[in-house]
């Protein structure tokens, strides 16, 4: 613990470089992941420096209200055990002082995490394979418009702890495909398909019912064809994962939802899928 380190905010490269990272712990960000998570809190993203390098780094996304999400929390294998990680995993837990704070956390630090305060609300499950091209959901499906974000952005709250829309002002942009579905002229469930280093994924997919979900797979499939697709999946979600299992995707590993300082209050329902595991 006596090694020397700077901690300070990351500009957006070193967020970029942070995102590498994840790359090579094998987390499989997606391609362009940079300019919406720097674009949900600039100053949310830390990095702890030893001799001008950055050797540990964290992500402490302050959402609007009381809500923050730790993730990224990565710390180079050569620099760990020596107090890095630690340091920037406090500079992050005091920038979100006084709120909720959301984590995603593997199996192996759920422990550790659980010492630190967190209590887990449920499991989430990635479902991975490939689906064969799905029948057209064009009937309910559509390509989410500059004129249907404010709208989306509404929605979203519903679903998340709380309104994220300045992240989503850069999440439901190219190079993701971002897809709705509406009932008589009211939004009733949207994904986001994203480009990943293996594969794509699917996330957030949010709706109403379960057949809502259904038409967003089916619609998300066909924006995907021959790729393999990761969906992180509440563990509630019993009959959206039979609908996985049925099309051939298996669970490959489980992370925990844990959360400090309370729970957010919101129907958990509606969430077929999460957004990301390094933002919430």
């Amino acid at each position: 613990m006596n090694d020397y380190c700077n901690i300070r905010r990351l500009t957006f490269e070193e967020v970029e470089l942070l995102l590498d990272w994840a790359r090579k712990e094998g987390w499989n960000p997606g391609l362009a992941d940079a300019t919406a998570f720097y674009n949900a809190d600039p100053a949310g993203f830390i990095g702890c420096f030893s001799d001008d390098r950055l050797v540990a780094g964290i992500s402490a996304v302050r959402y609007t209200g009381n809500f923050g999400f730790i993730g990224l929390y990565i710390c180079l294998e050569n620099y760990r055990g020596r107090g890095f990680g630690k340091r920037v995993w406090d500079a992050g837990m005091h920038l979100l002082t006084g709120r909720i704070v959301g984590l995603d956390g593997v199996p192996e630090q759920q422990e550790n995490y659980a010492r630190k305060g967190f209590v887990e609300a449920y499991k989430t499950i990635r479902w991975s394979g490939r689906i064969d091209l799905l029948r057209p959901s064009t009937e309910a499906c559509s390509s989410i418009s500059p004129q249907m974000v404010r709208e989306i952005v509404a929605y979203d709250a519903q679903k998340f702890p709380c309104g994220r829309e300045a992240f989503l002002g850069a999440w439901l942009q190219p190079p993701r495909q971002a897809i709705a579905v509406e009932h008589d002229g009211a939004i009733t469930g949207y994904a986001v398909v994203r480009r990943c280093h293996h594969g794509c994924k699917i996330g957030p997919l949010f709706a109403d019912s379960l057949e809502d979900a259904e038409w967003l797979l089916n619609a998300c499939v066909n924006l995907a064809p021959n790729e393999t697709l990761h969906v992180d999946v509440p563990e509630m979600q019993t009959a959206f994962s039979r609908i996985l299992e049925g099309h051939g995707m298996a669970p490959s590993f489980a992370t925990a939802r844990m959360y400090k300082n309370g729970k957010p209050r919101l129907d958990t329902n509606g969430v077929f899928a999460l957004t990301t595991l390094e933002l919430g």
